[in-house]
């Protein structure tokens, strides 16, 4: 199926449409198996879009308790003394879930699951990279990079990190069924999740990353932390190759700030330099793949959209 633009008026505009997408295809499941499993995004991108489906799960056009959700990423090192004040950390991405969708709905979820890096130590885990050097890795080709723990460390905490936080999650995933439909919004590099620029696609599926730099900067930016210093520096997430192993993803992007990386994404060829270009691996490989962008995004691939055309691409301005 080719991937499809679809270029709206606004940030409101972009959730009208998105949100649409998105109960069409609950609604369409739901007739043919007994649950739904949907992967969700934090930011402020798909926040108009909850609301929406809040409000529509509220006014009985889907059944909630048939919905079992996963969330893209987490953060670790958020400040607490223990696991539990770290998830209910006001800038945990659980904390965010709950604010922006989960605490909208009359009916819960049948599950929802957030990555379990609130599970992690950071003081533990940076003891322990200081103290097993031989027991992992870094790669990437940028400031930010995928830690890859061996197979069989040698410390004992590594282990439960590879083992409890990292694969539990992509297996929970699995046994699921895989995602039915997985909404994304875009990093201002292009990165999805916290799968940062220059981390490669192979082997991408829930990873341990060290922050860029770049990225924790945006946080305090943006007003999520006081400094640096009080910013997580790691962070467990989906990789682009686990993201885009879903039945159907919709791609959220709104703002000048978006615009070079989702142009990169589609009219360059496929690079870990802008993560969200496995979407066109992903397209090429029959994957269902909607890109919602507001009017300032969507300027750009209008540009280009004969290029676009030759690649597959379909890009149409929504009325």
């Amino acid at each position: 199926m080719p991937i499809n633009v679809l270029i709206t008026k606004n940030f409101n505009h972009m959730s009208d449409v998105a949100a649409g997408i998105v109960k069409e295809h609950i609604v369409r499941v739901l007739k043919e198996k007994e649950e739904f499993v949907l992967g969700l995004a934090t930011g402020s991108s798909p926040t108009g879009v909850y609301q929406r489906l809040a409000k529509a799960a509220n006014a009985g056009e889907f059944d909630c308790g048939r919905i079992r959700s996963f969330n893209l990423d987490e953060y670790v090192g958020l400040p607490g003394e223990n696991p539990q004040q770290r998830v209910m950390h006001p800038e945990s991405y659980c904390y965010f879930m709950i604010q922006e969708l989960f605490g909208l709905l009359k009916r819960k979820f049948r599950e929802t699951n957030v990555p379990f890096g609130a599970l992690i130590d950071q003081k533990e885990l940076n003891r322990h990279f200081r103290a097993y050097p031989e027991d992992w890795r870094e790669q990437g080709s940028d400031a930010g990079r995928s830690i890859v723990i061996r197979p069989k460390p040698e410390s004992p905490y590594l282990a439960w990190v590879r083992k409890e936080v990292l694969n539990r999650y992509a297996q929970k995933i699995r046994k699921s069924g895989g995602i039915d439909l997985q909404i994304i919004g875009v990093g201002g590099r292009g990165h999805v999740a916290f799968h940062e620029a220059g981390i490669p696609f192979k082997g991408s599926r829930v990873m341990l990353v060290r922050l860029d730099d770049n990225t924790v900067e945006n946080a305090v930016a943006d007003g999520h932390f006081t400094s640096k210093k009080d910013s997580p520096r790691y962070a467990v997430t989906m990789g682009a190759e686990l993201v885009y192993q879903a039945r159907t993803v919709v791609l959220l992007a709104s703002g000048e700030r978006k615009v070079a990386s989702v142009a990169a994404s589609l009219t360059g060829d496929p690079t870990p330099d802008v993560p969200i270009s496995y979407g066109q691996i992903y397209g090429q490989r029959g994957g269902n793949l909607f890109y919602v962008v507001d009017r300032v995004v969507g300027k750009a691939l209008l540009e280009n959209s004969e290029t676009l055309e030759k690649k597959g691409i379909h890009v149409e301005e929504v009325s």
